[in-house]
């Protein structure tokens, strides 16, 4: 184990008896010391805009937004589910979004790796996948979410 990144599903599940569930969580693991990882920067808000002489320090403005490039933390706050008016959305109730699964695909293989997803649902791994020219495996028990994601990856180029 490396890491675990959470992040916060924007449509959390309702709860009677217990807090809502907004919140899930991607363990980053390898096999070994010999592993792909590529460091990425995104743009994060600026909360405290410190200025020298001036001139912003370690940011940027640009149409009123001021924002940094900084390198990822563990806690992703910028993705939500799918919703129904959303493309990739499918009817599997626990799909994930793209983007993150983009994230963690760019972050940790090359194209033309494999990528392994033992409990593909909709197909949103193969999808990513196969975007961004790896190869992929996927495991799925239920027929339905089988041919949901023999779909997907029928309809993307």
């Amino acid at each position: 184990m490396r890491n675990r990144i959470t992040w916060r599903r924007e449509k959390g599940r309702g709860a009677k008896r217990n807090w809502k569930q907004n919140m899930e969580d991607v363990w980053f693991a390898t096999k070994g010391d010999d592993y792909t990882f590529n460091l990425v920067k995104w743009k994060k808000p600026v909360i405290a805009p410190y200025r020298e002489d001036g001139k912003p320090k370690d940011w940027i403005e640009q149409n009123g937004e001021r924002y940094r490039m900084t390198h990822p933390s563990n806690i992703w706050t910028d993705l939500c589910v799918p919703f129904w008016s959303m493309p990739e959305n499918t009817p599997h109730p626990y799909q994930k979004p793209e983007k993150l699964v983009q994230r963690v695909i760019e972050a940790s293989s090359r194209p033309g790796d494999l990528v392994v997803d033992p409990f593909l649902g909709s197909g949103t791994t193969a999808v990513v996948a196969k975007r961004l020219k790896r190869h992929y495996i996927g495991f799925e028990l239920d027929a339905d979410h089988v041919r949901l994601a023999q779909k997907r990856l029928a309809e993307r180029p």
